[in-house]
Formats: C-alpha cells, structure tokens, sequence
C-alpha cells in the first residue's frame, strides 16, 4: 500500500447502518483497512426499519450470511408484497407485490395485454398475474427459482426483521472479521485547518481517534455530516408533509404472521404493521399541522391487532435529504444521510446502496474530492427517483374526505413524477430512469392499485387478437392459481426453522 492509499476508517454510530457499513467494508476490502466502530450502549437508536426489499439478499449474500441463522436470530419473517389499505378512495385495497405480472411477449410488455384486455371487459384484477401476490394474499410461501414446469419465475422474497437484532447478527459478524467496537459518546470532531476535512473525533472518555475517511451513520444527530461539517439540508415537507411518526411493538401470539407488509391509511397519514415471528411491529405516520399526538396515538393504539408491548414512542422527523450524502472526507449514511418515510420499505436499501456506491467510488486520500461529486450525484439520484414514488401514493389519490387529503391530492409534485404520471395517463407508457429501484412493475401496480388507469394504450396490443390475449390471460391466472394452492403456508416455513 502507497501513502495516499485510505487506510484508516472510523464509523460513527451502531445501528442498522453502522454495521451493515463495517460487515461490508471489511468483507469487500479484506485486510487494506483499518475500521473502528464507536458507539454508546446510553444512546438506543430508532429502529423502525423492520420491512426490506429484495436487494437484501445481494448484501446478506456477499456477507456470505447463511440464510436460515439469519432468519432465527432475527426474528425474521417473509416479505412477498406490502398490501395497500385506503389510499385511492376509503375501502379500497391493493398490493405491491414483488417480482414481474404475467409474462410478456416478445418485446411486448405483459400490461399492454392486460390493458387490451380490460378495455374489452376480459382481464381480472392484475393482481391475479401476479404470482407473488396471489401466493401472498394466501399466506403462502416456499423458495423456488421457477413455478415447476414453466418458465415463470418462482417467488421473490424479502424480510421483516428485528432491525436490532439483525444490528447485533451484524456486529458479530464484524468483530470476528476484526472491526474494533469503541464504547463511547463523541464530544468533540477536530477539522484540519488547510481544507476543513474531519481529523479526528473525541469522546468523552478523553480517547481521540484519527482517521482517513470517516462514515456519519449517528442518526438524525449527524453529528459528522452536519453538526461538525455544516453541509445543510433539502426539506421535501412541502411534497411529503407527514412529520411523526408513533411506533409501538404488539404481540402477535396466536395470530397468523402475514407473509406481507400492510400500509394503512388513516385520516391524516398512515399505519404500517410488519409481522415478526415474535412480535408485531407497528407505527403511525401523520402530519402534525394536521393532528395532535394524543389523537395519533388514540388511532395507533385502537387498530393494533395485538396488546401493545410498550408505550408508544414518539419520532420527529423532516423528510428530505443531506445537500451532500459525501462532504469532505465524510460520508453520511442511513439517518444522518436523510429521512424517507418508510411507506415502501426503502431505508435499509438506502443505507445499502451508500455502501455498495462506497466501494464502487473508494477514493484514495488525494481523490477523495473528485470521488464524492461522483457518489452525491447517484445518491441524489437514488433519494429523488424515492421520493417520488413516494409522493405517488399521496397524490394519486381520489380521498377528499380530511384536508390531509384534499391537499395531497391538489398539491404541486416534482415536474420528473407529474410526467411519469401524464405519460402513463395518456399513453399507458411506464418508463424506468437509469436503472432506479423501482421497476415499471412497481409504477403499475401502484397507479392502477390507486385507480389511475390509461387513456390510450400502444396499438401494438392490437397484434394479438381477442380471444388469443383473453386466453392467455386466462392460462397465467391458472398455473398461478395452481401453483399457489400447492405451496405450504408461510407459517409452516417458519415452524421448519425452529
């Protein structure tokens, strides 16, 4: 190694993001590094991240995490879908299932089939080509790569877990690749005076640790990123107006552990539950210009399907992200990196995505300047294209029934989502920007589920004809139904783990 080569690395914060970055860091760049970990047992972290996508299993996979182990130590459940409650018009539900609806044809999107389809009265729900969901409104689960016998693909899966304990599964992990924890708050971050950069951090034992590159993952206290550095944040209220949130665990013994994540919308904002093998964990999202705590709670508390384990705590947050995710020699991930609300599950895969950018732009000490515009601007990317999936579910909506709702559905929306929408609206067109999280799968189910169904749609569905595309539709629907009923429950996986 040469002297302008990163060598030392110093994370601040445990948690969820602490961890994932040390386990990644030190397994990718085997011994070249220098990692230390400082976190105190006094601050508890917020811990809602409890639902996942599927990009979890890259990172748990490149960990080389054996998948049953991680399953018992966190408590861990199946995530097949999260079911939508009351988000275009009051009683009206829907899901958002992972994995692809129907299959398509040629270069022929499965959906323009389906919408040929619908305009003639033929198709069904699309939530019935879809595997994934139809498995998951059944309680069902097993893996398999494809439905036997066909090309279809199998069941594609994420987690609900213990997002504590799933810290703890990563904290040993790390240790015995040789991360060295440091017990300890930081009282002081010392700056270089020739270019502002973070030098060291101190604590209040009086230990000071120096660094090369240093990793934010304190939280909503940013102690590095903005506290330290002052890089300043972009407030997306004005789109996203929710700003607390209410969470509280609930038993969940004798219940049945949904294979899916459910999104509940209420009078103002929304309530998620997330099924654990343990326990339940639930929250309320709301605005607070909007509702009082003490009615929040009322509503949290009254629609939990399970005594509450604690009393409810309190979470403020403003939804937005750090102006730079990377300033100086710092890189800020999870919650000092920025808030999404988690109304589709994104804040580990944010907090994974930062680390694996990370890795793919790990900067000498000379590039570090040049490496970070490179990084803030995929990590820009990654927050905008989220958020406006995000403000989606807001503003695709027919509710007028509280102001919450009245004003999401009036209210002006980022130009890059109001044409997502037109073009959808118009043209039945999905269009997935530079390879973001969310796929056209993802935009469809969510813009039909909330009851925005094209005008028009490509006339390349016109190539098949009628009864041909009827029949079609009809065969996927039942080698799904077929499959689904020969798949064990959910809870029986689950029982096979103990």
């Amino acid at each position: 190694m040469s002297e302008n080569d990163i060598k030392k690395v110093v994370i601040v914060g445990g948690g969820t993001a602490g961890w994932m970055a040390a386990s990644m860091l030190l397994k990718s760049m085997g011994g070249l590094l220098e990692i230390k970990l400082i976190e105190s047992d006094a601050i508890s972290t917020i811990g809602v991240g409890e639902a996942t996508i599927p990009p979890i299993h890259f990172f748990n996979n490149h960990l080389g995490l054996d998948e049953a182990e991680f399953l018992k130590s966190t408590k861990a459940s199946i995530k097949l879908a999260i079911e939508f409650h009351n988000w275009g018009n009051v009683g009206d539900k829907y899901m958002h299932g992972f994995g692809p609806i129907g299959r398509k044809v040629g270069i022929m999107p499965f959906h323009l089939i389906w919408m040929k389809c619908l305009s003639e009265g033929t198709a069904k729900d699309i939530s019935q080509y879809s595997f994934n969901n139809m498995a998951a409104a059944a309680d069902k689960f097993a893996r398999m790569k494809n439905i036997p016998n066909t090309p279809l693909d199998g069941l594609v899966y994420a987690y609900h877990f213990d997002a504590g304990l799933y810290a703890q599964h990563l904290r040993r992990f790390s240790e015995d690749l040789g991360v060295e924890r440091v017990e300890g708050k930081i009282i002081d971050t010392t700056l270089r005076d020739e270019d502002g950069h973070i030098e060291s951090v101190t604590t209040e034992n009086g230990d000071t640790i120096e660094g090369d590159l240093f990793i934010d993952c304190s939280g909503m206290r940013a102690l590095l990123i903005e506290q330290a550095l002052k890089t300043g944040y972009e407030d997306w209220t004005h789109w996203l107006p929710c700003d607390r949130a209410l969470t509280v665990p609930s038993s969940n013994e004798g219940a049945k552990i949904r294979p899916y994540t459910q999104s509940i919308a209420h009078s103002v904002g929304w309530q998620w539950r997330i099924p654990l093998q343990h326990r339940t964990g639930n929250g309320h999202v709301y605005s607070s210009k909007h509702m009082s705590q003490d009615e929040a709670t009322s509503i949290l508390l009254d629609n939990l399907e399970g005594e509450p384990l604690k009393d409810p705590m309190p979470i403020k947050f403003t939804t937005g992200r750090r102006k730079k995710s990377w300033n100086k020699n710092c890189i800020s991930l999870g919650l000092s990196s920025g808030f999404m609300e988690p109304l589709e599950s994104t804040s580990i895969h944010l907090i994974q995505i930062g680390v694996t950018n990370l890795l793919k732009h790990f900067p000498s000490k000379s590039s570090v300047e040049a490496n970070s515009v490179v990084y803030n601007r995929r990590m820009q990317f990654e927050y905008e294209t989220i958020r406006d999936f995000i403000i989606l579910h807001y503003k695709q909506t027919n509710r007028e029934d509280t102001p919450f709702w009245k004003m999401c559905k009036e209210m002006e929306i980022p130009n890059s989502l109001q044409c997502r929408i037109d073009d959808f609206k118009n043209t039945g067109h999905l269009n997935r920007l530079d390879n973001e999280l969310f796929t056209e799968v993802g935009w469809l189910q969510v813009m039909i589920g909330q009851g925005l169904i094209p005008q028009d749609f490509n006339q390349m569905a016109h190539t098949i004809g009628t009864d041909e595309a009827k029949d079609y539709l009809a065969n996927l629907n039942k080698i799904f139904t077929q499959a689904v009923h020969k798949l064990p429950t959910h809870e029986r996986f689950l029982a096979n783990l103990k």
